[in-house]
Parts: structure tokens; sequence; C-alpha cells
């Protein structure tokens, strides 16, 4: 992809097996850039996919500390029926999204297709924090008690600064399947072009009787680089989150 993001239209269908251009295009970058409208696509990805991060690490964070460390009446329950939700289909789940978000005024909205990529139960990310809260010693929680913290602060000053290796892991994954989504941004930004984020961008370079090859391959790289370079620079954070939830 990177190679033929350097080569012109005609060396990309005619090259076969040869991967180095012959000369290199760097304006298909330029192109795509700016042609193809990926510096606001870049924008909105960013923008999308940073504050979707956050609202999956908060309330994922809060629901896995609730699980993990409070007993209260049903919870095997509903961690069980939140478990459920993981074999429900996504193209089931986007009917009553859309719904939801229609009413609350949002559609074709930035705020809106965060609201929809940021719901759902994330079921993967509320066993992690419950599993690593569960395990963490009580005396913890007496010793803020002693201090004068209630519940929030608690949760908030020591035990999710106490988290980070799961947070870490939550913003790797969540980051890496927002800025990838495809199905909810397309939904979501249909009747305005100006809201869509790179995955959904790549239709620009699609025409109604020709596809423009190496700039599509330009913007996969600009699309596919923050994604790399992301987890390379926090991978060590993954690792240490996954196999301590595990040993937990």
């Amino acid at each position: 992809m990177m190679f033929s993001s350097l080569k012109t239209n005609t060396e990309y269908i005619n090259s076969g097996f040869q991967l180095l251009p012959e000369t290199v295009q760097w304006e298909n970058y330029a192109r795509a850039w700016k042609i193809g409208h990926f510096s606001t696509y870049f924008s909105n990805s960013v923008i999308i996919t940073c504050t979707t991060v956050a609202i999956v690490i908060l309330l994922c964070a809060l629901t896995g500390y609730a699980l993990g460390r409070v007993a209260f009446p049903g919870r095997k329950l509903f961690v069980v029926a939140i478990t459920a939700t993981m074999f429900i289909p996504k193209g089931y789940t986007i009917i009553p999204i859309y719904q939801i978000i229609k009413s609350l005024g949002l559609l074709n909205t930035l705020p809106g297709i965060i609201l929809a990529e940021s719901s759902g139960a994330h079921v993967l990310f509320i066993l992690l924090y419950m599993t690593y809260f569960a395990n963490l010693p009580k005396e913890l929680e007496e010793a803020s008690e002693m201090d004068g913290c209630g519940f929030f602060r608690t949760f908030w000053q020591v035990m999710l600064p106490l988290s980070k290796p799961i947070v870490a892991t939550t913003a790797i994954m969540q980051f890496i399947w927002t800025w990838n989504s495809f199905f909810v941004p397309l939904i979501f930004s249909v009747n305005k072009p100006g809201l869509r984020t790179l995955a959904v961008g790549m239709y620009s370079f699609v025409g109604e009787h020709t596809v423009d090859w190496s700039g599509m391959a330009a913007g996969a790289t600009i699309s596919v680089l923050p994604v790399i370079i992301v987890f390379i620079v926090f991978q060590r954070f993954f690792i240490e989150g996954i196999s301590g939830s595990v040993k937990g």
C-alpha cells in the first residue's frame, strides 16, 4: 500500500509485482490531503476518536469499579446480562441508536457521531476493570474512608490512578476501533460529507467510472500511520494491562 501510494495510476495498474515506483509521486499525498479533503477528515477522526476514548474509559472504569468493589443484589445477573450483549450484531443496535440520536437533535453533528460511537456495553473493558479492581487490597478503600473520601473521590483519587495499565489498554483498543470505524460514521454523516472520518473519506477516491488507486493508497497510508504510532508508543502499557487483568 505504501509503495503503491508513490506510483501513478498507470504504473499502479501495469507494474505487476514490482514494488518500488519508477518515479516517486509525492503529489499523491498532497492530492489526498487537499483535493480528497483528508485534512478535514483527519481532524474529524481525531476529535471523534479522542472524545470517544475519554468517554469509554470513564464509563467503563466506573462500571467496573462498581461491579468489582460493591456487593449489591443482582450483581452476577447484571454481569451475565451485559456479557450477553456481545452476541448482538452491530447492525441490530444501530436502529435504536439512530432513533435516540435523532430524538436528541444530534443527527449530522460531531456530538451525535461521538455519542453513537461511545454507546454500547463495551463488555471487554468493563470485565477488565472489574477483574482488576476486585483484586486490589480492601485496605486502600478503608484508608481513603478514614481520610474522609467518599465513593467517587476514592475512585477518582485512589483506584483510577492505580489502574493505569487497564486505562492504557482500553485507550489503545478503543482508539483503534474508533479510528477504523466505518459503519457508524457513514450512517451519521451520510447527509453531511464534511463530518466524514478518514475511513469513510476513502469513498472520495471512487468516481462513477474511475478509481484513483494511487490517491486511495496515499489516503489509506495517512489513515493507518497514527494507529501504528499509537500502538508502538503504548504497547508496553497494553501488555501490562492484559497480563495484569489475566493474572488477577
